[in-house]
């Protein structure tokens, strides 16, 4: 089939796959999915179990990253699956599920900046550390990530309800951000908060990794890793970047491959969706030797007296 309408006044033409193509992709979505939220919700499992890692704000701050990411993938990969299997779904509910994932996109890049400045604090102020970042201020931090990425979305859940007719929520769309949020001002204002956004984020990314840059040599090897992993959050951030650029991607391949507009959205939709989920697990999971110790054992599904919750709290 090559082309598909759902018959709406509120809906527009989609190309459709194959079956035995709609499939593979399925199949490969699903099964990338299963895995990366299997490794991250075993780090997840791993934090719950041990006191150790819920008293350290960096550790929180790490996991609320990965839940975040667990909560984005499985939204893509059920719209995803929908898209193929009802190919529409109701207004009502593709704003519930947008607006999920809006939350936690935008929960990301906040997510990040706030591990740089703790990083930031931690080498450049490590007397004090304990004193400014505290288990209670660090989930006082989250709260604030939350709030401003709620207070970014509702303006346009608000806009919606108001300008919209009954009969629209009630309609079936091809669920995407732009065919729920139709308002031509919202667009301008999603482009102009965002690019304020990224804006706060780069420069206290930037900030921060050139204080560390410049710690005292007495704490260098520290300062080091620091200035790593700052550098890691710098590439989390470019890959959260490329998000705001998913529509102008589309549109300069499929310009370049008209006949391959199918593969393209799906490969896209890849690179930008879902790979960027196995840079938590994979930077942080493995580069930590605590995490790592106790993650080989749960992943594999074993256990063992030496990390049980108890013993783990006693040599803590």
């Amino acid at each position: 089939m090559n082309l598909s309408n759902t018959g709406s006044n509120f809906t527009t033409a989609v190309y459709r796959d194959t079956l035995n193509t709609a499939i593979i992709k399925n199949v490969i979505t699903v099964v990338l999915c299963i895995s990366i939220n299997y490794v991250n919700s075993t780090l997840v499992y791993t934090f719950t179990k041990h006191q150790v890692f819920k008293m350290n704000p960096r550790y929180i701050l790490y996991i609320h990253l990965v839940i975040n990411d667990i909560i984005l993938l499985s939204l893509f990969t059920l719209v995803h699956v929908l898209s193929y299997i009802v190919f529409t779904l109701k207004v009502s509910l593709c704003i519930v599920l947008v607006t999920i994932a809006t939350l936690a996109s935008l929960n990301n890049p906040l997510t990040l900046a706030f591990m740089a400045v703790e990083c930031y604090i931690a080498i450049c102020f490590p007397l004090r550390h304990t004193q400014i970042c505290t288990v209670r201020k660090t989930y006082v931090v989250i709260g604030l990530i939350w709030a401003i990425s709620i207070l970014s979305i509702l303006p346009d859940v608000f806009v919606a309800l108001a300008t919209e007719s009954l009969e629209f929520f009630h309609s079936r769309v091809y669920c995407v951000r732009d065919t729920v949020f139709r308002n031509s001002n919202l667009t301008v204002k999603r482009d102009v908060s965002n690019s304020v956004f990224l804006v706060i984020f780069w420069l206290t990314l930037f900030y921060t990794y050139f204080r560390i840059l410049f710690a005292a040599k007495a704490a260098a090897k520290d300062a080091k890793k620091a200035r790593n992993t700052v550098l890691l959050h710098g590439f989390q951030l470019l890959l959260c970047m490329l998000t705001y650029v998913y529509d102008l991607m589309l549109q300069g391949l499929t310009y370049l491959l008209p006949k391959e507009v199918l593969a393209i959205r799906y490969t896209v939709a890849i690179f930008i969706q879902v790979l960027p989920r196995l840079i938590s697990p994979v930077v942080y999971g493995l580069r930590d030797k605590t995490f790592t110790k106790y993650l080989k054992r749960y992943l594999l599904c074993t256990t063992s007296a030496n990390t049980h919750p108890l013993n783990t709290l006693k040599r803590a």
